[in-house]
């Protein structure tokens, strides 16, 4: 367990944020580690976290450092070969290696990590009006790959039109709980949140947040209606997962999304938002690094892409054994009551903010002493308590 909740490297800040700093050189030199080497050379597989976190204590230190060196253009645009310097007075430099067409800059973070789900998740309010499967070929319970699906709601689709196959997966609501959806996109009756701490209200009723949708993959439209029967054939052609009665359908677009990531710290905003973890994707409720998770916190509270936060454990509210050694409650609880005396959060955590919506994004475990739950608290990434 140890092994897989290792430390991991750090990160970079964005270069827009950057010029908005000032930074000196005592600065620079109380962020680095005292084992530094006096060079290093950039190779292919890089990533601007992991660079950082070779020789940064407070690895989101790492853009006012090399701000301390005008003579960078764009710290964050490094490439394999690029030597940097760390010898001198503790300041970082860069000597710039050659510039073929064929090399790209290193990224932030490895792609691989997050690319599934920046392309296959994502958050909406609304999706009963979308065209759904009503059944597949040969009457199957699944529509797997090469094999037809019909659908309602498409009467107007042509031939060679291509439409992702999406599924509801999860309700989002107020900012520590979320609820499994079945195939129709409605409650699983019976689901329980024992789990989870108290939920918040906004205005007496639970805050929805929104519904978190997966692609489950990609079909093409063979024929529509036939004299014979209104739904609208199409084949899946891409090898994702089984679609089902239920799946919706909507036009496949490209996706708009950042593929260069420069983490930061928080906003004001962003902190004082009070996000929660509020599922973790692939998962019931506990992950670790290069897990994805969702957070109660959107671009409308000031988080965008390359956000960092801390995740903490809430401390829980214990009863004294000492004064009250015969009570009959359970040691520890999620809400205050008489008896209790409330325990210090505690650090389990950092994650990196990789794709937002108004009020939920998605965030990569980047490293972490605990697992990341459900229900954990997001802050300052350099926050001590």
């Amino acid at each position: 367990m140890a092994g897989m909740f290792q430390r991991l490297s750090r990160s970079l800040r964005t270069a827009s944020a950057v010029a908005l700093l000032t930074v000196t050189t005592f600065a620079a030199a109380q962020g680095m580690r005292g084992d530094h080497p006096d060079t290093y050379v950039v190779v292919r597989g890089d990533t601007l976290w992991g660079i950082a976190g070779r020789f940064l204590d407070k690895p989101w230190l790492w853009p006012e450092i090399w701000q301390a060196n005008p003579q960078i253009a764009n710290p964050h645009l490094i490439y394999p070969g690029d030597v940097i310097s760390l010898a001198y007075l503790n300041r970082v430099t860069l000597q710039p290696g050659p510039r073929p067409e064929t090399i790209a800059p290193i990224d932030a973070i490895s792609l691989a990590d997050i690319e599934p789900f920046l392309k296959n998740r994502s958050i909406v309010f609304s999706f009963d009006e979308l065209p759904y499967v009503l059944g597949a070929e040969d009457t199957r319970l699944r529509g797997s790959l090469d094999r037809n699906i019909y659908v309602t709601g498409l009467d107007n689709a042509q031939p060679g039109q291509r439409y992702a196959v999406i599924r509801p997966a999860t309700e989002f609501y107020g900012a520590r709980r979320s609820r499994d959806l079945d195939y129709r996109g409605k409650r699983v009756h019976g689901e329980g949140n024992l789990w989870r701490d108290t939920i918040p209200k906004l205005n007496g009723q639970d805050a929805f947040l929104g519904y978190e949708i997966v692609q489950m993959g990609v079909a093409t439209v063979l024929r529509g209606p036939t004299p014979d029967s209104e739904a609208t054939t199409l084949v899946l052609d891409d090898n994702g997962f089984e679609a089902r009665p239920g799946d919706r359908l909507t036009p496949v677009n490209p996706q708009p999304y950042d593929l260069q990531f420069f983490p930061h710290p928080p906003s004001a905003d962003a902190v004082a938002a009070d996000a929660r973890i509020l599922a973790v994707a692939d998962a019931l409720i506990t992950g670790g690094p290069r897990d994805v998770i969702a957070i109660s916190a959107g671009h409308q509270q000031g988080v965008d892409n390359g956000t960092v936060f801390s995740v903490w454990r809430g401390g829980p509210h214990s009863v004294d054994r000492v004064r009250h050694p015969n009570t009959s409650r359970i040691t520890d609880a999620p809400n205050p009551g008489s008896r209790r005396n409330r325990m210090p959060d505690e650090y389990a955590a950092h994650a990196m903010v990789f794709r937002t919506f108004d009020h939920v994004s998605y965030a990569l475990v980047m490293e972490g002493e605990k697992p990341a739950q459900v229900g954990y608290r997001l802050k300052h990434p350099d926050a001590t308590y």
